[in-house]
């Protein structure tokens, strides 16, 4: 049995790092595959980053 609480803020805080992780790889990754310059490839992988968080945040709100 776990002995902490999942919502607290240090685990909201790691799982925010772990999926903009993943959304900067994301996007990063398309971007560099069709061929952006370096600058559009961190812009994309940014946005990407910021929607799966705040798009993840958003939708348990909503439940």
């Amino acid at each position: 049995m776990r002995g902490y609480d999942r919502n607290c803020p240090i685990c909201r805080f790691m799982r925010a790092l772990a999926f903009s992780g993943v959304g900067m790889a994301l996007g990063g990754g398309v971007a560099w595959l069709l061929g952006a310059s370096k600058q559009n490839i961190m812009m994309s992988g940014i946005v990407v980053a910021a929607i799966i968080v705040f798009g993840l945040q958003n939708n348990k709100r909503k439940r």
